[in-house]
């Protein structure tokens, strides 16, 4: 048995040793941590061929017996050994931890808090799919139509499988796409470059759990084939930056998972509280080494706008980077170093447009962008802004980043723009009914509550079900 394991493609539940490789490496030592086979575009398209086989082996299923098997791939995800590819190697939990902490620059911490997140979703599935269908008897998806209300009800598939091109940021990303099994939809995943680690060991859980194996496709590709995924798929997820979403905006059979723009408020009725308001603000801002889309990217506030920056500034700045093992990291690594270099070099650039100030910066000691131990971090940064206009006011990146912009309150929902996550500090019920009203928010909190707290019982970005069903009208003699 070779030391470094081997990925293998997984098509249609069957691991396949292509010729063509990649090495992962360790973020900080450059040592290679795996191989992983790639796969090119026709592979895929042929695959996909015959994909009606995987919906018809999840279709033998009923979504009960699925919720169970879901139960039990948490509890395996969790806390199981698992198979590592198909050189004989397997992977504890703790192995699983280290790896991806070693290749994707997340601290050991982070990982485990995004596998608690996987794991809370698989074995809370039954709330999921009941959030998600506002109710619905699920026996009528294994039946094909039923009653709800005395009315005659049918669903159908708006696809036979679910294409999905993720990213390597943050685990948690793959909760989104574990709703599909339960709904007898088969998955066809391209993972992130650095993170194949949480789709293959979900992959490898699920099927040690007693959900069929042809249900999935894990297809490490470029390009052309994550094109081919999203081109073939009826309906897809895909996650990327702003430029990656413009180019799929009008598509609706791709659900877009891009820079969310979370938001905290603070109403008229409530500012003159924020001290109190200051490590909710911090949390939202950092948690997680702030590369989730719900991280709050912006605070806006009727005034006082100068004080909350430097009180955030102050908590937030003197954050530096850890050994990965630290339990009280705070900050990821990048794997990508050329993406660290971007991020710094765009908010410095930005930073000379006036009306802005970087006021992190007294209390960093030191550069924003900083080597330990062999890694690349991006140390948090909290920049004040006259108004919406400054290019650094709505902005987001990968790393713990907040803008601070005073708005008057009766302006602020004409400013903000689109934004995934919006939580409000008001009691202000004039305020809160315009929120209400906002087309801007896709998910509203109302009170102090972080933007990074996830509601399983509601859709989280989108919703999977509607997504991947379609109401028809039916009538039976």
């Amino acid at each position: 048995m070779s030391d470094i394991p081997h990925i293998p493609v997984i098509r249609r539940g069957r691991s396949y040793d292509s010729l063509d490789k990649i090495n992962i490496v360790n973020h900080r030592t450059g040592e290679t941590v795996a191989e992983v086979s790639t796969i090119n575009a026709g592979i895929i398209r042929k695959d996909l061929q015959r994909i009606a086989e995987s919906r018809a082996a999840l279709k033998k299923f009923t979504v009960e017996q699925l919720i169970e098997i879901c139960a039990r791939t948490g509890e395996l995800f969790l806390n199981g050994t698992l198979p590592l590819g198909d050189r004989g190697h397997t992977q504890t939990p703790q192995q699983y931890i280290e790896t991806l902490s070693s290749t994707s620059g997340l601290p050991h911490v982070m990982v485990r808090r995004n596998m608690q997140k996987i794991h809370h979703a698989l074995t809370n599935m039954r709330t999921v799919l009941n959030g998600l269908t506002r109710g619905l008897d699920l026996s009528i998806l294994d039946k094909g139509f039923g009653e709800q209300f005395g009315t005659p009800i049918s669903y159908f598939p708006t696809t036979q499988a679910l294409g999905l091109v993720m990213p390597s940021n943050s685990p948690a990303v793959n909760s989104l796409w574990l709703a599909a099994i339960p709904l007898k939809i088969p998955v066809i995943l391209k993972p992130g470059r650095e993170e194949p680690w949480t789709p293959y060991r979900l992959i490898q859980a699920f099927i040690a759990a007693g959900c069929p194996a042809e249900a999935f496709g894990f297809y490490p590709t470029d390009h052309e084939g994550a094109g081919e995924i999203l081109k073939s798929c009826s309906r897809a997820l895909i996650f990327g930056d702003k430029s990656t979403m413009a180019q799929y905006a009008n598509n609706p059979a791709i659900q877009l998972h891009g820079p969310g723009f979370s938001k905290i408020l603070i109403g008229e009725d409530e500012i003159e509280n924020w001290p109190e308001f200051i490590e909710l603000m911090a949390a939202s801002i950092s948690d997680n080494g702030g590369r989730s889309c719900i991280n709050a990217s912006a605070v806006v506030v009727p005034k006082y706008g100068a004080e909350i920056a430097d009180a955030l500034a102050k908590k937030l700045g003197p954050i530096a980077p850890t050994k990965p093992d630290d339990e009280n990291a705070r900050l990821s690594g990048f794997a990508n170093t050329k993406m660290a270099d971007y991020i710094d070099a765009a908010i410095d650039a930005d930073l000379k447009t006036s009306g802005a100030e970087d006021v992190t910066a007294k209390y960093r000691d030191g550069a924003r962008k900083v080597n330990f131990e062999g890694g690349v971090y991006l140390r948090p940064t909290v920049v004040r802004c006259d108004s919406f206009s400054h290019p650094l006011a709505n902005r987001e990146f990968l790393c713990p980043y907040a803008s601070v912009v005073e708005v008057p309150q009766s302006e602020m929902l004409k400013q903000i723009g689109q934004s995934l996550v919006v939580s409000a500090i008001t009691k202000d019920e004039k305020f809160i009914d315009e929120l209400l009203e906002s087309p801007l928010i896709e998910r509203l909190n109302l009170g102090p509550i972080s933007t990074m707290k996830v509601s399983w019982d509601q859709p989280h970005e989108g919703n999977m079900f509607e997504f991947l069903y379609k109401r028809r009208s039916i009538e039976r003699a």
